[in-house]
C-alpha cells in the first residue's frame, strides 16, 4: 500500500464499506472517492476520514508510525498462563480494540433470534460517535420495499436496542405480531403510534392504538443508526 489512496481503499475493506456506502456517509459521490483511491486523500479531508476509520493521520497519509492512536502493549505471558477468554459474542473487539462485530439477528415464529456465526464489524470510534454502545448493536436485513429507494430490500442494517423512546422522523426497526418491521415513526399525544414508510404511495401510513399496540404485541426494537446496500448487478 504505497499511497493513501491505497490505505483508505484497505481500510474501507476492513470495514465491509463499499465505495458507495462511504460516500453516501460522507456527503460525496462515488467517483469522488474512487478519485481518492487513485489520486489519494484531499489533504483538506485527511483529519475527518483518520478519525473516522480510527487510525492516525500520519499512517493514513505517509504509511509511517503507528497505524492506530493506542496500539496495544505486547503481554508477555508465563508458562502455564491460560490465555485470556474470549469477549461475549456479541461483541468481539479486533484490530486493537478499534474495530467490533455485530450479530445478525431474525425474526422466526415466536421469537427474535440470533444467526450463529454472522456479523457485521464496524469501526468502534464511528458508534462512539453516535453514542452507541456496542453491546445494545445488533443487525438485521431490511425486510420489505416499504423503505424504498432509501433502505433497499435486504439491506443490512444496524439498531441500536437502547434508543426506544420514539423520535418524530427517524427510523426504527419493530417486532408486530412477531413479525420484522422497518419504519420511521411518530407518536400521537394519546400514545397511539403512527407508522410511515418511505414509499408512501405503495404502503401508506399506518395508526396503532394504545391497546392495539398491546393485543398486537407490537414493540419498538431499537433505532437504526447504520445502513449498507450491495448492487444486486452491474450496469448493462
Amino acid at each position: 500500500m504505497n499511497t493513501s489512496g491505497d490505505r483508505l481503499k484497505a481500510l474501507l475493506r476492513e470495514c465491509n464499506l463499499t465505495a458507495s456506502d462511504f460516500a453516501a456517509q460522507r456527503g460525496v459521490t462515488p467517483q469522488h472517492v474512487n478519485n481518492w483511491f487513485q489520486r489519494g486523500v484531499p489533504m483538506a479531508r485527511l483529519d475527518e476520514i483518520a478519525e473516522l476509520l480510527c487510525v492516525r493521520p500520519r499512517w493514513l497519509r505517509t504509511g509511517e508510525g503507528p497505524k492506530h492512536h493506542n496500539p496495544l502493549p505486547r503481554v508477555s505471558r508465563n508458562r502455564g498462563e491460560q490465555e485470556q477468554q474470549a469477549p461475549d459474542h456479541s461483541l468481539f473487539a479486533a484490530h486493537g480494540e478499534q474495530d467490533v462485530l455485530l450479530p445478525f439477528y431474525h425474526a422466526q415464529p415466536r421469537q427474535f433470534a440470533e444467526i450463529p456465526g454472522r456479523h457485521l464489524r464496524l469501526p468502534r470510534c464511528a458508534l462512539d460517535n453516535l453514542g452507541v454502545d456496542a453491546a445494545q448493536a445488533l443487525c438485521v436485513s431490511m425486510p420489505d420495499y416499504n423503505m424504498n429507494p432509501l433502505l433497499q430490500y435486504g439491506a443490512t442494517l444496524a439498531i441500536d436496542r437502547s434508543l426506544t423512546r420514539v423520535i418524530e422522523g427517524e427510523i426504527y426497526a419493530l417486532l408486530h405480531n412477531g413479525r420484522l418491521r422497518v419504519h420511521t415513526l411518530s407518536e400521537r399525544a394519546n400514545g397511539a403510534l403512527r407508522l410511515h414508510s418511505h414509499d408512501g404511495d405503495e404502503f401508506p401510513s399506518e395508526t396503532y392504538s394504545l391497546s392495539q399496540i398491546r393485543n398486537q404485541g407490537l414493540e419498538v426494537l431499537g433505532w437504526v443508526f447504520w445502513w449498507a446496500h450491495l448492487r444486486d448487478d452491474r450496469p448493462r
